[in-house]
């Protein structure tokens, strides 16, 4: 597929490599020449010098027949303006990312639509639906509901004294009496691991289940951990994210929110629910966090526009006894340092804005793939089985899969499974499937 990108910061940097690296043929496009020089070095990119407000630059794009033209710059306006241009010059689909919530309301699809642009992405909803399923489920590090919420996938810190450590997996699925979970992928250190049956759980894995809805508990026992009631949260850092996370969350929750700007404070006064305590100054001040109540609160969640600020106040709050705590990070390149700090669970709006991104790309080019996230270094995508492909009638103890790779479980008629060595596959089933450095097309290939 041919892809134009607009915006050589970090969204399109890593987007880019992401799909060179699946040989897709990327042209990237910035008016920064420095970005795009950085860039060229380490990514095999086609990069260009230009305006993307500008159809002769466009032009020299190459965006007349591309596949997919995918606007990242950080000016809303810019992004919005290049989409509808690109697709009166001739770009089959377009994409746009956006700072405003409301653009995402049906009556703005609709006129963004007629004007050319396909689809539009705002990273803080998405980072937002992250914060709000993480805090209501505090015993998880990842917490993503997949077709629906048929199955979910889990990631969880497992810690001395749960019963899952040291055993091979293949014994634990054994003795359930019914497989209920598969495990598809550990993070050790800073090495990831899509196991097999030998495979033993290790103190300090982060550790990614699949898990049919309905046993979720069970699962949270088998890792070993506590599920407290979460009556009360501590927020820090009144960003766009923080207000999209507290419109997803119950009004039964209390919720104590600090900002430093005072008249954020005030104008936030005015909007947010009564289940919200606004405090305004500095949330690493004791004396603040005193009178706010830290030590009673459940969650605790760093949302300032300063990574290392977060990754402190996240450390503070620990020693306050807050149960679970949620940073902001974001840096890509310091994400795996800030999990060996063993913080808690990490928010990085690029990661998930270009996890979404691949998801549409995908089920572009195959017809296929119905979703798609990043999990640490693991890639986790959603087939449908068509009939007459390769894995069609096929036992899954008879196929030949690569050693990085695991299914994780499926949909059959609406009704959640795990898979095991006798499952055979038919048409229709909605499978799961996490691998790690593998080109996306040897999977593709198994449904073709």
């Amino acid at each position: 597929m041919r892809i134009v990108i607009v915006g050589a910061g970090e969204v399109g940097k890593h987007l880019s490599k992401m799909l060179s690296s699946e040989g897709q043929n990327i042209v990237l496009m910035d008016s920064d020449p420095k970005k795009l020089s950085e860039l060229s070095h380490s990514v095999e990119v086609m990069t260009l010098e230009g305006n993307p407000r500008l159809i002769d630059d466009l032009e020299r794009a190459r965006v007349k027949g591309a596949d997919l033209f995918v606007a990242v710059t950080p000016d809303e306006a810019t992004n919005i303006l290049s989409c509808a241009l690109a697709k009166k010059i001739g770009a089959l689909h377009t994409l746009a990312r956006i700072n405003n919530p409301d653009y995402l309301a049906a009556e703005y699809v609709d006129i963004f639509g007629e004007m050319g642009v396909d689809r539009m992405i705002y990273p803080e909803e998405l980072a937002a639906r992250e914060i709000a399923s993480t805090t209501l489920n505090p015993w998880a590090r990842q917490y993503v509901e997949l077709f629906n919420g048929a199955l979910t996938l889990v990631g969880i810190k497992v810690r001395q004294g749960a019963p899952i450590l040291d055993r091979p997996l293949s014994e634990l699925g054994g003795e359930q009496g019914h497989k209920f979970y598969h495990v598809v992928a550990i993070k050790r250190d800073l090495e990831t691991i899509i196991p097999t049956g030998s495979t033993r759980i290790k103190h300090n894995d982060l550790v990614f289940f699949t898990c049919t809805t309905g046993h979720l508990q069970e699962l949270r026992i088998l890792t070993g951990k506590p599920n407290p009631l979460v009556r009360k949260m501590v927020i820090m850092g009144a960003s766009r994210v923080a207000t999209q996370t507290i419109r997803k969350l119950p009004e039964s929750l209390r919720i104590c929110l600090i900002e430093r700007d005072k008249e954020k404070c005030m104008r936030l006064s005015e909007i947010l629910p009564s289940n919200v305590e606004i405090y305004h100054g500095d949330g690493r001040d004791p004396e603040l966090l005193d009178e706010v109540g830290l030590d009673d609160a459940e969650v605790f969640v760093a949302l300032t526009e300063n990574s290392e600020t977060n990754i402190l106040a996240c450390l503070a709050a620990m020693r306050f006894g807050v149960y679970k705590t949620i940073a902001k990070e974001e840096n890509i390149d310091y994400i795996p340092l800030a999990y060996r700090l063993d913080i808690g669970t990490l928010i990085n709006k690029k990661i998930l804005a270009i996890g979404h991104i691949y998801r549409i790309l995908l089920g572009m080019e195959t017809g296929s793939v119905i979703s798609l996230s990043l999990v640490n270094n693991a890639e986790v995508a959603e087939f449908v089985v068509k009939r007459g492909s390769k894995i069609d009638q096929q036992r899954m103890s008879q196929l030949r899969l690569p050693g990085n790779m695991t299914f994780g479980g499926m949909v059959r008629n609406g009704v959640p499974q795990m898979i095991d060595g006798d499952t055979v596959f038919e048409p229709y089933d909605h499978i799961v499937i996490f691998y790690h450095n593998i080109p996306i097309g040897e999977l593709q290939a198994l449904f073709h």
